[in-house]
């Protein structure tokens, strides 16, 4: 599957040398809004063809899938006008600004024929597929309370656009996509939330939220530009919990694990190999059944949007996402 990658953001540098190394993949062509910053990047990532504009990208013979490594706002346009040049689309999280985008984005890919993903990576490693083992096997027991929280301090350059409310930023969108997702993994349909958020310059900075799934099962979730860096998680069952220190993204300088402490209080620690990114590009080029993901996807966005009105309502609000 040959891909146009649109932006030449931070976040591209990081997933186009792993669309470079995955079997079965390769980048023919990596498209600015500046011809200049492409020639650039292009050459720092080893893409011989650049493009001003990212028109010239859908309209490319020899591009059969689009990487969409542009702010949230843009994500949906994009993400629809490849869909319908019959590109396939991998599209960075979130996926759009809201449910309804979202959609749209899954109507006009199934309108075009064509697969896609959200860029979630984590939900592509060995090691989640693990915890869905222990969850799945009744390790665990009866499955009661998810916990997860992400955070990094102030990490952003001047102009990012996770600080611009216009361009989708704020820390909801951006972490919350996975704190949510995390919990809806384990839990199934969300379908109720009570969400509070601290916003700075009408980005949201931080946000906190108790989620109701069916069965009795909870979740709290916590998200924020405002305390140090964390990404760990916890499932907890009758009679055991799994626990991830590093679920989103595994630390650069350890093994991916996670532990699995039961009710004896015996800990016992797994360890895993493998790239989460390359399972995911292998995953939307392979010819796999994909709904698993747009369901989680779709999900995951429904709840941001039900935390964002929660946290204007005060007051419990319902997840329309089925």
């Amino acid at each position: 599957m040959r891909f146009g990658v649109l932006g030449t953001g931070r976040i591209t540098r990081r997933l186009v040398a792993d669309l470079q190394s995955t079997p079965g993949a390769s980048v023919t062509v990596l498209a600015s809004r500046d011809a200049a910053r492409a020639a650039w990047c292009g050459g720092q990532y080893g893409i011989a063809r650049t493009v001003a504009g990212y028109e010239a990208v859908l309209g490319d013979p020899e591009v059969d899938a689009v990487y969409v490594a542009l702010p949230p706002s843009l994500h949906a346009d994009w993400a629809i006008r490849a869909a319908a040049a019959g590109k396939h689309v991998l599209c960075e999280k979130p996926l759009a600004l809201d449910h309804a985008q979202a959609l749209s984005i899954a109507s006009a890919c199934e309108a075009g024929g064509v697969r896609w993903l959200d860029a979630t990576a984590w939900l592509h490693h060995q090691r989640t597929d693990a915890m869905l083992g222990f969850l799945r096997s009744g390790e665990l027991g009866k499955l009661r309370h998810i916990s997860a929280a992400m955070s990094f301090y102030n990490p952003f350059q001047a102009g990012d656009h996770r600080l611009d409310a216009s361009l989708g930023g704020g820390c909801l969108l951006d972490i919350g996509w996975y704190t949510a997702g995390c919990a809806i993994l384990a839990g199934g349909v969300p379908r109720r939330v009570f969400g509070e958020t601290r916003v700075e310059n009408g980005v949201v900075m931080r946000s906190m939220a108790m989620i109701w799934f069916d069965d009795d099962v909870t979740a709290t979730i916590h998200c924020s530009f405002d305390a140090a860096t964390r990404k760990w998680c916890e499932w907890a069952g009758e009679q055991a919990s799994v626990i991830c220190d590093d679920f989103s993204r595994p630390w650069a300088d350890r093994p991916p694990r996670v532990w699995v402490h039961n009710r004896a209080g015996e800990v016992q620690s797994h360890s895993y190999e493998g790239s989460q990114e390359r399972n995911m590009i292998a995953k939307l080029c392979s010819g796999d059944d994909l709904s698993g993901y747009h369901r989680q996807a779709l999900r995951t966005q429904a709840t941001l949007d039900a935390i964002a009105r929660s946290s204007v309502s005060g007051t419990v609000e319902t997840i329309q996402c089925e």
